[in-house]
Formats: structure tokens, sequence, C-alpha cells
């Protein structure tokens, strides 16, 4: 951004898409960085219900945005109007960033690799994964260093998962409503999943994390509250996320 804040039509035009991207802090904080670099670029918060979100990428092809951010309530919702994805897009089932090259919509994905760094830096080893989500086969698939264990409601699901990940020897675990399930011995817990209640966890590790924003209702934010331990969301690491998306912006992939 300029120092008037002026869009020219040299400027980079990138839109930040979620269903209130208008209340996230993520475009006020990656324009800070562009003001901050002297970057001709700026990024607008664009509110698209779930509706109107295809409708929404494909004018994408031809305007003069370059590219959005894809917030996470709507990164597995994308891929049909995709023209081109990178490995991990068309491993994972999810896209979180999208380029404009040619008209054509180019997907990638950038947020997994910044929880596994937020990860690194609590020096979590032993990580708890609860569903099997999009987000979990990409975190799945980029989870090097990293002694993982799954849990989810259906262990027949849950093998037919650790095929389609070619996990051998994968630790998988049943949790149900009628468990008591102690949680302690991990270092993480990462929730991907649709449960509504974690009232079975009796105890959680250290630090507990999941994608959801502020808008997003939280069953782990509501019992680590309730066990007064400490929660990660999506929000809570746009920093990291928007230094990660800068510089894949910048370079244009």
């Amino acid at each position: 951004m300029n120092e008037s804040n002026q869009i020219s039509s040299q400027t980079k035009l990138f839109g930040f898409i979620g269903e209130y991207a208008g209340v996230s802090r993520f475009s006020a904080v990656i324009n800070k960085t562009f003001k901050k670099k002297g970057d001709d670029a700026m990024m607008i918060p664009m509110n698209i219900r779930e509706d109107d979100l295809y409708f929404t990428l494909s004018n994408m092809k031809k305007s003069q945005v370059d590219g959005a951010i894809i917030s996470s309530e709507y990164t597995d919702a994308i891929l049909d109007v995709l023209d081109e994805s990178s490995a991990m897009v068309k491993e994972s089932g999810m896209c979180d960033i999208v380029f404009k090259k040619d008209d054509k919509l180019i997907g990638d994905l950038f947020s997994i690799r910044v929880l596994n760094e937020a990860l690194k830096d609590i020096v979590a080893t032993k990580i708890a994964v609860i569903g099997i989500k999009p987000y979990t086969k990409a975190f799945t698939l980029l989870s090097c260093g990293f002694e993982v264990s799954y849990f989810h409601d259906n262990l027949e699901e849950l093998m037919e998962f650790t095929k389609q990940v070619q996990l051998k020897n994968a630790d998988i675990n049943r949790l149900a409503d009628s468990m008591s399930v102690d949680m302690s011995k991990f270092d993480a817990v990462l929730d991907f999943s649709d449960v509504e209640s974690f009232d079975m966890i009796e105890k959680l590790p250290k630090i507990s994390f999941d994608m959801k924003n502020s808008k997003q209702f939280s069953s782990l934010k509501k019992r680590a509250k309730e066990l007064d331990a400490r929660y990660m969301s999506y929000d809570d690491m746009i920093e990291n996320l928007s230094a990660v998306a800068y510089k894949k912006i910048i370079k244009g992939q």
C-alpha cells in the first residue's frame, strides 16, 4: 500500500474471502506489512456466503483481483472452481490460497505449514488429532517429525482414512460421548472434527489447537476453557499466517 492508501492500475489486489471476512484481522495485518515494505499491493476483505462462493471465484478469473486467501471455513469448498492445483491441494482435498494467472485460478495450501511451525515452537512431538477432515489429511502429509495419534467416533472410517494416506501401524482410537478420555499425555491436541461436545475429555494437554475463526463455534475452545487449558485458534495465528501468505503473494505463487 502506498502512503495515501490509493489503488492504481498497477496495484496488486488480493482478496480475503470468508463468511465474516470483514471482522477478521487478516486483511489489516497483511496490509500493514504491504505498507511497511513499500509494496503497491492491497488485501480486500470479502464477506461471501457459501451460496455465492463459486460465483465469486469464477468471476475472479476475469476481474482485476490477482488472487485470494480462503478463510478456514471454506477451504474444502472451492476445489471445483480451480483450474490447476498444487500437489498438496490434490492430495489433501483443501485449498487456502488461490492465484490468478492467464484467467485461470491456481490453488495452493499454506496454513498447515504455519500450524506445524507453531507446534515446533512449543516443542510438541506427541500430537492427538481428532477427526478425518481434509485438514487432517493435509496435516498427516506434512507431519514429519511428529508422533501422531488419531481419534474419531467411527473406527472403520478412521482405518479407511489411514489407508488413504498410506499410514502403516497408525495409532487409532475411538472417541465417543460415553467414554472418559485423558489426553494429558500428549503435547498438543488438534481438532479437525465436527464434534459438538468434548465433555468426554477429562484432561487436555498443555495446548489445544483448531482452525476455527472467532465467528465459528469451537467445542474445543469451550472444553479448554472449562478445563483451564490453553487454546489457539485460526485468529490466534493470524500474524504467522499473514507473514507466510505475504511471501507467497509477493512471489506470486
